[in-house]
């Protein structure tokens, strides 16, 4: 039967069910039995059938905002930015830790499909094929944001220029007359780790630098990676005299190593840091970092999500919004010329 005039009593009559399990299973109910549910996934699936949107969302509703774990920093301003656009659509949100840093758990789904939320903001790098494939035949929009890896290239994502940040950051430092300068990024297998350090790279060969290897350190965006490599790197015999951190986190814990090893801050190191959260201008010395506008990206997801589900399509399925650099006080010229 063709795919564009497919009916839920097709499926029902193809499935052998009543079209009272169909409905069952379109909304997340747990009272039908496995292989059933199974099958009836499958015929969804393979006929095209798709709820259309145009959702009446003065009716009230809310947005789902899906972690894998809350920072108590960076986590917060992706809220508050959802927050506010779904308070001024008369919605609220719904909060969610599930899965790992790539998807969310797989029993998720389920209790979505339940909850039927207006729209969902995901804060993740993928988000499986199964489980886009139900959330769309249900007509729930969901939104990729910030995503540690690549996004589905069909998945609306909104996210941040990683590698202008990475460009910014080391030009910064050269600027300042560093030319030993030693990064600190993300887990391997993110995306945005890498578009950091190719910013790094670029901005170093562009200007004519040595690029040390061992200058270049994959952490785990925590204090805790930014103290280990830190106290790595300064134990070098040609030491770095800058670093660059992927993140604010990781920026706190160079700083504490740098203390540890009877370094000033930035007399003996400069260092920058990613992110510019909250806690960033209340350390000693306020810290120089990459502003990521992540408040803005958990508005425009949520609004991305809302108009979707009103069923109007998006102009364009990705976003990234502009860095910007924030100069402080733990960024100077290097103490001794190079």
């Amino acid at each position: 039967m063709p795919q564009d005039r497919v009916t839920l009593a097709d499926v029902a009559q193809l499935a052998g069910v009543s079209l009272a399990t169909i409905s069952k299973v379109l909304n997340g109910r747990a009272d039908v039995s496995p292989p059933t549910r199974a099958r009836i996934e499958k015929l969804l699936e393979e006929h095209g059938y798709e709820r259309r949107g145009n959702r009446d969302i003065s009716k009230g509703g809310f947005i789902e905002l899906v972690f894998h774990e809350l920072d108590p920093l960076w986590s917060m301003e992706l809220l508050s930015g959802v927050e506010a656009v779904a308070k001024d659509h008369g919605l609220s949100v719904v909060l969610t830790v599930s899965g790992d840093r790539r998807s969310p758990d797989p029993m998720w789904i389920e209790g979505v499909l339940r909850r039927r939320p207006v729209g969902i903001v995901l804060v993740f790098s993928d988000i499986p094929g199964e489980q886009r494939d139900r959330l769309r035949s249900r007509g729930i929009p969901f939104v990729v944001v910030d995503p540690a890896g690549e996004p589905p290239a069909d998945a609306p994502y909104v996210g941040s220029a990683n590698w202008s940040g990475g460009l910014t950051a080391t030009r910064h430092l050269i600027a300042l007359g560093h030319t030993r300068i030693a990064t600190i990024t993300g887990m391997e297998e993110m995306m945005c780790s890498f578009a950091r350090v190719d910013g790094y790279r670029s901005a170093m060969k562009s200007a004519g630098l040595e690029i040390d290897p061992a200058w270049i350190r994959f952490g785990n965006f925590r204090v805790s990676g930014g103290y280990d490599h830190a106290m790595d790197l300064l134990s070098l015999p040609n030491r770095p005299t800058a670093i660059f951190a992927g993140s604010d986190l990781q920026a706190l814990g160079v700083m504490d190593a740098a203390r540890a090893k009877g370094l000033r801050i930035p007399e003996d190191l400069s260092v920058v840091g990613y992110d510019d959260i909250a806690l960033s201008q209340w350390v000693t010395p306020r810290l120089t970092t990459i502003h990521q506008p992540l408040r803005r990206m958990g508005e425009e997801a949520a609004r991305l999500a809302i108009r979707l589900s009103e069923g109007v399509p998006p102009t364009a399925l990705r976003l990234d919004l502009a860095i910007n650099l924030v100069v402080r006080e733990s960024t100077a010229p290097p103490a001794v010329t190079m």
